[in-house]
């Protein structure tokens, strides 16, 4: 699928609302702007959308074509893409503990696991806790692909709608029961973050809302030219129910916010999503200035954006305030995030896209 101006837009706008949330770790930015960085979490879920968007359709165009499915590739390039800034920003952690945003730190095996978000003691190591999100994409890489072969087999709408919304109503039951037990219990250790927040199996709905998308896109290629027409009415639609859901989120731990607020948010992200990839939408038909560059850099910026907010609220004197202090900030974190992936990140990337041309290459001529 080739880069969409609107889908940029959408991936920069996600990492820095991330950002601005993580700015409580430096103080905020103050009462003026804390309606700006209060729902900013909610980018991860935007990050979730796009990338069951993007992986599912990589995946299942080849299967909707007849082709083998090719695991080894699949897995190989999300190494590649995943792992050299991971590691990096890992071995920083674990080598250098005064640089830490916060002191304690998870063993580094769980986070070279992929299993610190259900692992993760919050209380006591929140240092690099934002590589939550990239354990459950790690789960999705892994998982999907298998259940994407078992479903193309014999595959109807209704059986795929049926796995689909057992899913979604399955998550909503499950977070219902782990909030009604701990809520209950009333446990000493932090619940809503190591029980619902975290866990891959309470987070799915992103996932599998841009999945869905997907499944449109490639099986049912009529009805995503139908909304690819309709991108403004999808945009103004997925605003309202964005806006709908962060209406349940005021209460962010309550029961009605994590039972139905999550199936709701991704409904509304897949809507900005499809607003995104349609050239008739508000942010689908231009190209703005710098978005694709900052798209480019998202992944980089998410993993060291809070290791750079501690080092310049540690260096800067008191005496930088408001928006020189914020400017200092913004240009430290697009300096190391810039760094990252044009010394760490890229040349993966294009080590990865030469290594599979020559698999491309060994693949077809050995069927040929």
């Amino acid at each position: 699928m080739s880069r969409l101006p609107g889908l940029d837009l959408l991936r920069a706008l996600a990492v820095v609302w991330v950002m601005l949330f993580h700015s409580f770790l430096v103080g905020g930015l103050g009462e003026d702007f804390a309606w700006l960085s209060r729902f900013g979490w909610a980018g991860v879920d935007l990050f979730f959308v796009l990338s069951g968007f993007l992986i599912g359709h990589q995946w299942l165009t080849p299967l909707s074509q007849g082709e083998a499915p090719r695991f080894g590739a699949f897995y190989a390039r999300r190494a590649w893409r995943v792992l050299p800034a991971f590691l990096v920003v890992l071995a920083v952690y674990v080598a250098f503990p005064a640089w830490r945003e916060a002191p304690g730190l998870q063993p580094w095996w769980q986070f070279a696991t992929f299993t610190v978000n259900l692992l993760i003691d919050y209380g006591s190591n929140q240092a690099f806790s934002h590589a939550w999100s990239l354990c459950v994409e790690e789960h999705f890489y892994l998982v999907f692909p298998v259940l994407a072969l078992a479903l193309s087999r014999g595959a109807t709408v209704t059986r795929t709608l049926c796995v689909c919304l057992g899913l979604a109503v399955g998550g909503v039951a499950l977070r219902t029961g782990i909030w009604l037990m701990d809520d209950a219990a009333a446990p000493s250790r932090a619940w809503y973050v190591e029980d619902l927040y975290y866990p891959t199996w309470t987070r799915l709905d992103g996932l599998l809302a841009g999945v869905g998308l997907a499944l449109v896109k490639v099986w049912r290629p009529a009805w995503w030219a139908a909304m690819m027409q309709r991108g403004t009415a999808a945009l103004l639609l997925g605003l309202a129910l964005v806006a709908a859901a962060l209406w349940l989120f005021r209460d962010r731990t309550g029961l009605a916010a994590n039972s139905v607020g999550w199936p709701l948010l991704s409904l509304g992200m897949a809507g900005l999503v499809v607003a995104g990839a349609s050239p008739r939408s508000w942010i689908g038909r231009w190209t703005l200035p710098g978005m694709g560059w900052m798209a480019a850099l998202s992944y980089s910026l998410y993993l060291s954006h809070k290791l750079v907010m501690h080092a310049v609220d540690q260096s800067l004197p008191a005496t930088v305030t408001g928006l020189w202090r914020f400017g200092v900030f913004a240009l430290a974190i697009l300096a190391v995030g810039a760094a990252l992936h044009y010394l760490v990140e890229r040349p993966g990337l294009q080590w990865r896209d030469r290594s599979a041309r020559r698999r491309d290459l060994v693949f077809h001529n050995a069927v040929r």
